[in-house]
Parts: C-alpha cells; structure tokens; sequence
C-alpha cells in the first residue's frame, strides 16, 4: 500500500474501536443511527436519498455534524461518518445533493450505481475521500483508473444490492491491480467475520445487516420482528424489485405478492422519485446472509460491545495468534 493509501485509512479508522463501517442502507439508516454508530466507536453512515426531500438532507447533515462535534468538544471519541450517493443519471437529487457534501464535508464518500468521477473534484476540494461501490473486477478497474481513493468490495450474500463473488476470490483478485484503501462486504455480521476480513487484506468491513433492528434503525416493528425470525435460509435474492440483484427478506416479498415466477424477472433501473408511493420496494425488507447473527433487538451500543468481545475472542478458541488491530 502506498504512503497516501496508509494516510487515508489511518485518517478514516481514527476514532474507531472496530475496523467497521455501519453500511448505508437504502430506508434503514438514518441520523441516529448514524450517530449512535459513531459514538460507539465504528463508522456510521447512510445513504442520502433515504431523507425524503433536500431539506430534510440538509436537517440530517446539520444534526449529524452538530452532535457529533459536541462530543468532541466535550472531550469524547467518536469515529468519522459517511454517505453514500447515487451517482446514476437516472437519480434526479444529485446535484443538489452533491452541493451539500461541499458544506457539510462527510470524511468519506461512497458512489454508488455510476461513475465516480462526478463527485471527485467536490469531494477532493475539501478533503474528503472517495471509494466507489463495485461488484466485479471490470467495474473495479474502472473505478480505479477513474481515480477513486478506494474500493468497497460487495460480495456474494450482502443486503439489498449484493454481488455474486465470494470475498476469498474478489479480495486478491483486486489486489493484484489496487493497493489502496478496501472496505469489503458481504454477510459479515459479527466480529470473527471482521477478524477473517482483515486476514484477507480488507482496511475496513461493511456491515449492515447486524444494524437493521437496532431501535436507532428507521425500519418498523414489522422489519425488526422478521429480521429476529430469519436465518440466511429466509433470504432470496432477485433483480425484480430495483433492477439491481438484490437480497431481500422472503416473508416480506411474499406478503408483497411476489411469486417465483415473477422474482425470475428482471425489473428496471429507475431512482428517480424514491420515496414515490408506486415504488416496487416499499414494503419488501433487505437482509444479507448474516441475518441469522440477529437473535433480538439491541442498541447500537450494546451490539458494538458483543462485536468487540466476538474480535477479540477470534481464533483464541483454537490457540490462533491473530494481531490486535491498531485502534484497540
């Protein structure tokens, strides 16, 4: 890894008692969640078009900024946040979105669905890093001749919009081309998948799923209950609702009337109108295969300290000698 790539992880895990990102979650993530993630000691973030209007995003970033900035001035430690934003041309915020990065000035953006190179110049102007969401080699090398800063690899088994390669192959593979910042993810939902990440070569790990049915999650009772009831087993994947393979929870595509046959078919790529009553995903509810390490519901907190005793107890069981991340 080269001397800037060191400066950007080091930058980003700064605060952090867990290498983790809490992934940004299409109608899950929010600001308290967000903030609850950071003072827990991980990286929260969300994904921008999950505020229904500009004015709402900016009420978030505002709120995100502020609080956060309180602890520290209180002396506290909280870890850094991030957003991620469709850069499809399709999605019809982006604009405006992309001029209230400027302000509020996230240390990391994710792209996602398009090009990163609408959002390097803005984001590089105040600092910021830049690593783009991929799901296979091609789409990585793209990114990478584009310029991002990193990479966040979506594996085989993620929630909502997932990959179809299993992180022993793409990790290396990627690093035969890339040795700059990784973020992977991808059914990781406890601290010996961490753990497994980091012996793989990953900076940092997405993980979103364990996070769903924290109280400080937007979803409802409903999303809470089925996420508690579901093992991986209770997981389809399926391009039919966004056009994107997705993994998404099959009691909630059932209640939806989705049968086999339609989950079959692929659906259309369109962002515009998110939060439009037609949308197909309204009430479908995204998992990842980890869902099975969600056995209740908990804070934030309390699921941060059962990941770092998961971290830290890894490989002991076994007489493994792994090494302590840098941050704890």
């Amino acid at each position: 890894m080269n001397q800037s790539a060191d400066r950007i992880v080091s930058r980003l895990r700064q605060g952090l008692r867990l290498p983790v990102i809490v992934a940004p979650m299409f109608l899950v993530s929010g600001p308290e969640l967000v903030i609850a993630s950071c003072k827990a000691g991980l990286m929260g973030s969300f994904p921008t078009q999950n505020a229904r209007s500009i004015e709402q995003l900016n009420d978030w970033f505002l709120r995100i900024r502020d609080e956060l900035a309180a602890v520290r001035k209180a002396g506290g430690t909280v870890g850094g946040w991030a957003v991620s934003l469709i850069v499809h041309p399709s999605y019809d915020r982006f604009a405006q979105e992309l001029e209230l990065l400027q302000e509020y000035r996230p240390e990391l953006i994710v792209t996602a669905l398009g090009s990163p190179k609408r959002v390097l110049d803005t984001v590089h102007s105040y600092g910021g890093a830049v690593f783009a969401d991929v799901m296979s080699l091609e789409h990585a090398r793209k990114a990478v001749d584009a310029g991002v800063d990193g990479l966040v690899l979506v594996c085989h088994g993620a929630g909502g919009h997932t990959g179809a390669y299993s992180p022993f192959a793409f990790v290396p593979e990627v690093r035969r081309f890339f040795d700059g910042p990784i973020v992977v993810g991808g059914a990781i939902s406890d601290g010996r998948g961490v753990r497994a990440a980091e012996m793989l070569g990953a900076d940092l790990v997405y993980m979103g799923t364990r996070f769903i049915a924290c109280p400080e999650s937007l979803v409802n009772e409903e999303y809470r209950a089925m996420m508690v009831r579901a093992g991986m087993d209770g997981v389809v994947s399926t391009k039919a609702v966004t056009g994107v393979m997705c993994n998404w929870l099959k009691e909630s595509v059932a209640a939806a009337g989705l049968d086999q046959n339609r989950l079959a078919v692929d659906g259309k790529i369109d962002f515009s109108d998110v939060h439009g009553g037609h949308k197909p995903w309204k009430n479908i509810y995204g998992a990842g295969q980890g869902v099975g390490c969600v056995d209740r519901v908990a804070d934030v907190a309390e699921t941060v300290e059962q990941l770092l005793n998961e971290y830290r107890g890894a490989g002991v069981s076994r007489g493994v000698d792994l090494p302590r991340a840098a941050s704890l």
